[in-house]
């Protein structure tokens, strides 16, 4: 991995597909900078059990994640993979992390928030899902950690933790940041809200070409007619075009839909097309790696090894700390 001073850690929760929303707003800056950092990358699936997947689904997520990442790029003699469940140590600092960690704290998360205004049956999973996050991320001395706004708080919540850990053993823990990278800003699903697996309005870029052409055609238009003209920046149709294609044809593209003559179907069929011409490489080597699925296994293992390495010795500090 060469010689870095700043240690960069991501974790991406096992749960289904890789959508473009993903693919532009973290793997791609990720991947970009994997050269610039001691850079750690994880598969959460541990943390994917708070929804309760099959067994087979969450193993299925995680093999298929661990494919996307390679299929764009990810250079495993660059940026360790692993699968989070092979770290048994994560689990052990999580546990002791909670010692230090009051009630209060976990309390004011505005995802527990948010489950408790849907439901009264939290399970603690869902609860303690902070702290097993800043086990991920303390376990690494991570310096760097890419959030979006919706982890924002878990991250500081992380600092908080590792603040009271400092404060009642000794200075131990970094105080993680997050690591802020030029945005594409937001990447709208197939209705016009922010593209979420939550939502279930992605456009899922390794998905068969049969999939992925009905998630772009069900993208909503207004009822304009092929004649008439229509506003470039209100249709949702080009405001993903804009985001991956070349500068020539989101100019041509923005003109013909100005001008009228130029229908909703023609830029959803033009939309898949630049997404079949500039994944094609990306998509075959994803499904070479889906079929493939000892090659992934053989990776994720050697990533679990160098991850381990550096997980048993700060367990070891962390224990010899409290007076385990």
């Amino acid at each position: 991995m060469g010689t870095h001073s700043k240690v960069l850690l991501t974790g991406i929760r096992a749960s289904s597909e890789i959508h473009l929303g993903n693919y532009l707003g973290a793997m791609k800056p990720a991947l970009q900078r994997q050269s610039d950092f001691a850079s750690y990358l994880f598969i959460a699936d541990y943390h994917g059990l708070t929804t309760h997947p099959k067994a087979a689904e969450l193993k299925g997520n995680v093999h298929a994640i661990a494919s996307a990442w390679i299929a764009a790029g990810l250079d495993t003699s660059k940026t360790v993979l692993w699968r989070q469940s092979d770290i048994p140590e994560v689990l052990e600092l999580a546990y002791i992390l909670g010692c230090v960690t009051s009630m209060g704290l976990l309390e004011r998360a505005h995802s527990y928030k948010d489950a408790l205004a849907k439901s009264k049956n939290i399970k603690l999973g869902l609860f303690y899902y902070p702290v097993l996050m800043a086990a991920d991320i303390l376990l690494f001395n991570a310096d760097l950690v890419p959030v979006g706004k919706d982890q924002l708080q878990h991250l500081e919540m992380t600092r908080d933790m590792a603040t009271f850990f400092n404060e009642t053993y000794g200075p131990l823990f970094k105080l993680p940041e997050a690591f802020s990278q030029e945005s594409v800003g937001l990447v709208p699903g197939v209705d016009g809200r922010k593209m979420s697996k939550s939502y279930g309005n992605g456009i899922d870029i390794f998905a068969d070409e049969k999939v992925l052409k009905k998630q772009i055609m069900s993208i909503q238009t207004d009822s304009k007619s092929l004649e008439e003209p229509k506003d470039p920046d209100a249709c949702i149709v080009f405001q993903i075009f804009r985001l991956i294609a070349s500068a020539d044809r989101i100019k041509s593209m923005q003109d013909k839909l100005s001008a009228g003559g130029y229908g909703y179907g023609d830029a959803k069929k033009e939309l898949l097309s630049v997404v079949l011409e500039d994944y094609a490489a990306m998509r075959r080597t994803y499904q070479e790696c889906m079929k493939s699925p000892g090659d992934v296994e053989a990776e994720l293992r050697r990533g679990a090894e160098k991850a381990r390495s550096t997980a048993s010795k700060m367990i070891e500090r962390v224990r010899e700390s409290v007076g385990i």
